[in-house]
């Protein structure tokens, strides 16, 4: 029975897996974690999809649980500023599209136009953010009861079951590295080996398999299944296996990024329960509200801009705050493995690939990753059908998600410098340049985006086409001959329930503040 595994490094992949294997197998699974004191995490992970909460409640964690000591806040949303023009702003929400009569609010919104802001008139949430309010009453009661019932009856089921069922009404912000020190604790306490050492060499035996890694202080360290989270090192796939990485920077040049941990009063500042995207001249910053802080950072193409140039720009963005503090400069590796499991290793989290965090995608990445290894756990006879599967869902949902990107910068209608000229002649993915194509005519729907599942239903892209503006939209001509009365009476009920709930939701560091 295979049932040594040793993990080569920590962070937010690697206590991930080890705290969801443990939870998954228990005794009967042996998991070394070996990390290395000196290097350090890229940590600026630290926005979520909604699906999140089904690991934490794998792992039977409640959010009263680990949420105050990861000064974590909800994200209810993505907050998208300056892509269409300055001053302009709109919200993908986490919240179920609407239909009315078989057609999807949206396309009732581009027939009808209550209001220029598509967000507001389809749905709830984009209100409840721009007032601060808390997806919570301040006894916990969660804004929709049903999500709560809903998320019952769907305990169990990995993120790609769940897709289309529900969609819950938030994430998480939570800083990286207090995420990874509590899941730490929480592996060690039920089993875990963990070894805070440097690995000096990745030893193969005569098949080419990994047999053992060797440390500095430890000695050799031997197992059945190599889990590789070194990051953007590859240090065990991508160096000792030589497996190739396939670069996405053809379509996505954004290729580095400069990040600052900013200390702030958020009892004065407030909170806006969102991620914001802010684009810029040569990328986009990313803001990210949390107890105590905000996590802030530009991303930026290197070949459009300097190290100097975008941390200068990030720190006038920022304001005073960020005077003395320190900054993080990042080389991204834009991509992935041509396989994620090769032999005997599966790497999961940077090494085995990552897009631009525009979408909060890394710490997604690292849990799909972990639910697949978890449901194709290779046996003694090492059937290569768990391989093949793994790396067909782990290269299927980094593909679909670069799509995804890619259209972010295509409908853009900012064209203001020779970085957003080029975002809209670069090579784009073929099918994606074919979709664009459907969608100037029929909004997307599940028959015409990304065919495998990469965590992203049509709604999503109904909301970036609609939001960035670059991309002439129609309205299903059918509309014209349906009753428009019904979709008038969503548009009122939204509006009425968006009233409601800013007046009895509290603010969102009032909750916070509260239930720390």
């Amino acid at each position: 029975m295979l049932n040594k595994v040793v993990i080569v490094g920590g962070g937010t992949a690697g206590w991930m897996t080890a705290s969801y294997l443990k939870a998954a197998f228990g005794e009967r699974i042996q998991i070394t974690l070996v990390e290395s004191g000196n290097v350090g995490t890229v940590g600026v992970g630290e926005a979520t999809f909604s699906d999140i909460r089904h690991f934490f409640e794998f792992l039977g964690l409640k959010e009263k649980d680990w949420m105050p000591a990861c000064n974590a806040t909800y994200k209810l949303a993505v907050r998208f500023e300056n892509w269409r023009e300055k001053d302009h702003y709109f919200y993908h929400p986490f919240e179920q599209m609407r239909s009315v009569n078989g057609f999807p609010l949206t396309d009732w919104w581009l027939h009808q136009s209550p209001t220029e802001r598509f967000d507001k008139d389809c749905f709830v949430m984009a209100s409840v953010i721009d007032a601060g309010r808390s997806p919570r009453m301040l006894d916990g009661t969660l804004i929709d009861q049903p999500f709560d019932e809903g998320a019952d009856e769907m305990q169990g089921l990995t993120m790609s079951e769940h897709q289309g069922k529900t969609q819950f009404p938030y994430a998480y912000h939570f800083e990286a590295a207090l995420l990874a020190k509590y899941l730490t604790k929480y592996a060690v306490d039920r089993g875990v080996k963990h070894i805070v050492d440097d690995v000096k060499q990745v030893n193969l035996d005569d098949r080419g398999w990994i047999s053992g890694v060797t440390t500095a202080e430890h000695g050799d360290l031997t197992g059945d299944v190599f889990i590789d989270c070194t990051g953007f090192r590859g240090l065990l796939l991508n160096k000792a296996l030589e497996e190739p990485f396939i670069s996405y920077a053809d379509t996505l040049p954004n290729d580095s990024a400069v990040a600052l941990q900013v200390p702030m009063d958020m009892e004065k500042r407030g909170i806006r329960p969102c991620t914001t995207a802010t684009a810029q001249d040569a990328g986009w910053i990313w803001t990210i509200p949390l107890m105590g802080r905000v996590g802030t950072g530009y991303v930026y193409a290197k070949d459009y801009l300097s190290p100097e140039d975008a941390e200068r720009t990030l720190r006038e963005f920022v304001g005073p705050a960020a005077a003395d503090v320190e900054a993080n400069h990042i080389k991204m590796r834009i991509g992935r493995s041509r396989n994620s499991w090769v032999k005997n290793c599966v790497a999961i989290g940077l090494s085995s690939g990552f897009v631009e965090p525009l979408e909060s995608t890394g710490i997604f990445f690292i849990h799909h990753a972990i639910e697949q290894l978890a449901k194709n756990f290779p046996g003694e006879d090492w059937n290569p059908t768990h391989r093949d599967l793994y790396n067909k869902a782990i290269g299927n949902v980094m593909d679909g998600v670069r799509e995804f990107l890619v259209l972010h910068y295509v409908a853009a209608k900012r064209t203001d410098n020779q970085y957003w000229r080029d975002t809209k002649t670069r090579a784009i993915p073929d099918a994606l340049a074919e979709r664009i194509e459907t969608w100037k005519t029929q909004l997307p729907d599940s028959e015409t985006v990304f065919p495998y599942y990469h965590g992203l239903p049509p709604y999503s892209y109904m909301c970036i086409l609609l939001g960035m503006g670059g991309i002439d939209l129609k309205p299903s001509r059918a509309l014209a001959l349906c009753d428009g009365s019904a979709a008038e009476r969503e548009f009122s009920e939204i509006r009425e329930k968006t009233r409601r709930l800013t007046e009895v939701l509290p603010p969102a560091y009032e909750y916070f503040a509260q239930h720390h």
